[in-house]
């Protein structure tokens, strides 16, 4: 009976100390970076684990936005899709 209850007691201190474990890697992999990045006003995709910077469409194309509310709109609608993204 002793020896059973000395070998129940290491599986679950070996399976309690592999989920530290995880937990820790999990931790600091993904969700201490991924904060550092959203509080930058970046946004982090976790799959890759990379930190991009939102780019608007006319940086892209290279079209100048000449009208001043059309600008705004456009600033607007990349802050909403961040905002979605991160839900």
């Amino acid at each position: 009976m002793n020896r059973t209850i000395k070998r129940l007691m290491l599986i679950f201190v070996s399976a309690f100390a592999l989920s530290v474990v995880a937990v820790v890697v999990y931790q600091v992999g993904w969700v201490i970076p991924g904060q550092a990045c959203e509080s930058k006003g970046d946004w982090w995709d976790w799959r890759g684990r990379t930190c991009a910077h939102p780019v608007l469409i006319s940086d892209i194309t290279g079209r100048v936005i000449n009208n001043d509310d059309q600008r705004k709109a456009a600033r607007e609608n990349a802050a909403n899709a961040k905002a979605a993204a991160v839900k």
